[in-house]
């Protein structure tokens, strides 16, 4: 039968179905003989702690996901808009400033963080680590006024700033408000007390979208909802107090559930302080969401630089919200810059600082990493167009997320969580402190430059802990200093510019190493397979030691050398166990073999052997190198779909992507059947789940036997 031809001009409309997924249902569907591998759902840390990691690259969180913030606890990750900003190669602010990225130029997240697939692989990435991504968005504005025209985004998009023209989203002059129209003034706000110039003129000349206007929400929700469909779990909503707080909650109730957990999106909005108006001030905002404090890490900074003494006295301090309502920092990247609150310059103020903010129990603590700076509009290390260069903790980035103190303050945080009060909070002297929560945690600091020994009240049961501070537990005990607790008190000594901590989940004393489960088989297993240069080779499978078909489980092949990987893993004896190979970048994103699961049936004793080649390695094809021109609006992507495998044989939920890098081109390479003549269509999918197939015939290739073959088609 010949396959038939995709009617002209075609919408589809996916259904969306959600699955709950249980151990047991899961185990069930791996023993199915299926030719593609369950998979299982993503299993998120029990925490409140969020790692800011501003302005590094995707690549750069993607990495510190899996190496440090997932194994620590960290809940989540903020990381900078993800959108497509200006580009700004001169200035009167310098080489590309950082701030360009709160100037949209439109919504397309191909951004100087990387493009939208990046952004994608790194939430996947992740989610595998047990970690969330929360996203800076910026929905008050889009780029501003004092733009020139000549300046594009980071994706070659133009727009007029003054022209209050956005042909990408699009927006057009009736979006914004503007000076002598809506806004009541010139432009600028004059008056910050007054609701109305606040919300409706523009911030630092910044074009203020009129979103009374239901099409303008709308086309923010688009955007937001575009986020959610990529796995965005939560937002830190910038400059929000300049939109009216109603317009901000219609844009709220347009947004869909998160992927990974089926929950309302987490938002933090930034409210600037100093606003005498109540109507301004943050309080007026927790309807909808919470909000950051800027009270509390001012009065971070007045404590660490005067007597943290005063940290007792927390509850009467002028804080922007309660602390059920809290996204609490002790620092960002504007109060960093304006010199009022405490940052790395502060050396074991600020780290104490932080400490101290993981420990009390005001709001949903963060923790903030970023690049050294000598100018307030520096740019973040970047290559000669403006993309930010991966992380390197120490050479012009700070990493102190990931630092031994501060992973152990996460764990003890999480250890604490379920406790919301501070108990005995001891003062020794105005530099030195110590409290405890409940029967969970208890930390002791030292802001001063000589050691300090006294006697605290714990809350802890009797016995030896760990200091979390100065080392890890380990598998044979404290790797730092151990602390013995009699009678729930414990006499300590902490260092000069310091700290100890010590929770109910990281007891001292050795682990004992654990024997192999009686009954099981070392099971050796050997594939020869071709990876690329960001790839690694694993083995999964229907047993929890082969990750029970979850590829986050899945085990890792040592390289032996000559394309020959292998690992050696311990089996049920005398059990028939499916498995299949499969291959693994650093950002996370997953290929599996082809063909049916593949079994090995293990004997009651002794080891087994397993050795194969992978299947699926290209044999027999040629690459075909796609290019179409086309424009899309916000949240649209061009996909390739066709009458072969390797083009999704005209199932539009298994179309390949293109790359929008040079857009308006999108591209993308892939491997076709040589000497075969393949038929192919684009189409475009939109953020809300339909299909958009272009018009006319299918299109045609011809796979030539050697050499590549290329297309240059225009969208129809």
């Amino acid at each position: 039968m010949s396959t038939p031809r995709v009617p002209r001009g075609t919408r589809l409309r996916r259904g969306l179905l959600a699955l709950a997924v249980t151990a047991s249902s899961l185990a069930a569907l791996s023993a199915l003989p299926a030719t593609a591998p369950a998979t299982a759902a993503v299993a998120l840390n029990d925490s409140e702690v969020t790692a800011n990691l501003w302005e590094w690259n995707w690549r750069s969180v993607a990495s510190a996901c899996t190496d440090h913030l997932g194994p620590a606890g960290y809940g989540a990750v903020q990381v900078a808009p993800p959108q497509e900003s200006i580009s700004l190669p001169t200035s009167a602010d310098g080489v590309h400033p950082w701030y360009e990225v709160y100037q949209p130029a439109s919504y397309r997240l191909d951004s100087r963080f990387g493009t939208r697939q990046q952004f994608a692989d790194m939430i996947t990435t992740c989610h595998h680590a047990g970690v969330r991504v929360y996203v800076d968005a910026v929905v008050n504005h889009m780029a501003g006024t004092n733009n020139a025209e000549s300046v594009v985004g980071y994706a070659g998009t133009d727009f007029s700033g003054p022209g209050y023209s956005f042909p990408a989203v699009p927006y057009g002059t009736g979006d914004f408000h503007r000076p002598g129209d809506n806004c009541p003034t010139s432009g600028a706000i004059n008056d910050w007390d007054n609701e109305t110039q606040v919300t409706s003129c523009e911030l630092l000349s910044l074009t203020d979208l009129y979103t009374e206007k239901d099409s303008v929400r709308t086309k923010i929700a688009g955007f937001l909802n575009d986020l959610i469909g990529l796995g965005v779990d939560g937002f830190r909503v910038d400059a929000v107090k300049h939109v009216k707080k109603d317009d901000f909650a219609a844009i709220l109730g347009k947004l869909r559930n998160t992927t990974a957990e089926n929950k309302r999106p987490y938002v933090a909005q930034e409210i600037f302080d100093g606003a005498s108006n109540d109507a301004l001030k943050a309080r007026a905002f927790i309807g909808n969401g919470d909000v950051l404090d800027f009270g509390y890490a001012k009065g971070l900074k007045s404590a660490f630089q005067g007597s943290i003494a005063n940290l007792a006295n927390v509850g009467s301090w002028n804080l922007d919200a309660p602390s059920a309502n809290v996204f609490a920092m002790v620092t960002n990247h504007d109060l960093e810059r304006d010199g009022v609150v405490l940052s790395y310059r502060n050396g074991s103020d600020y780290t104490l600082a932080n400490y101290f903010a993981l420990a009390y129990p005001h709001g949903k603590p963060s923790v903030y990493d970023s690049f050294s700076w000598s100018d307030r509009n520096q740019s973040p290390p970047a290559d000669g167009n403006g993309y930010v260069t991966d992380t390197v903790c120490g050479n012009s980035w700070n990493c102190l997320t990931r630092s031994t103190g501060i992973k152990g303050m996460v764990g003890w945080a999480n250890t604490a969580k379920s406790v919301r009060t501070v108990s005995d909070f001891t003062v020794v002297n105005s530099n030195v402190i110590g409290f405890h929560r409940g029967d969970r945690a208890w930390i002791g600091i030292n802001d001063s430059g000589s050691a300090s020994t006294a006697t605290f009240t714990t809350g802890l049961a009797d016995g030896s802990y760990c200091d979390v501070i100065s080392g890890a537990r380990g598998g044979a005990g404290c790797t730092g200093t151990t602390v013995t607790v009699a009678g729930g008190r414990a006499t300590v000594q902490i260092p000069a510019n310091g700290a100890v901590a010590l929770h109910a989940n990281a007891k001292g004393g050795s682990t004992p190493t654990p024997t192999a489960p009686a009954g099981t088989v070392a099971t050796t297993f050997t594939v020869t397979v071709s990876l690329a240069g960001d790839q690694d080779a694993y083995v999964v499978g229907s047993v929890p030691a082969l990750g029970s078909w979850a590829p986050a489980g899945a085990v890792k092949l040592t390289a032996q050398g000559g394309g020959v990987y292998r690992a050696t893993v311990n089996l049920p004896a005398a059990t028939t166990v499916e498995f299949k190979f499969l291959k693994k970048t650093t950002a996370g994103v997953v290929t599996w073999e082809s063909g049916s699961n593949r079994t090995v049936t293990t004997p009651t004793s002794g080891t087994s052997t397993v050795t194969d080649t992978f299947r699926g390695d290209p044999a027999g094809t040629q690459g075909a190198s796609f290019t179409v021109s086309a424009t899309t609006s916000y949240g649209q992507n061009v996909f390739l779909v066709g009458s072969v495998a390797a083009l999704g044989s005209w199932n539009p939920a298994n179309a390949v992507a293109l790359s929008s890098a040079a857009y308006p081109l999108w591209r993308a390479t892939v491997n076709l059947p040589a000497n075969t003549t393949v038929d192919y269509k684009y189409l475009k999918k939109n953020p809300d789940g339909t299909v958009t197939w272009e018009s006319g015939d299918n299109r045609s290739a011809t796979i030539p036997s050697t050499g590549t073959w290329s297309s240059n088609d225009t969208w129809r």
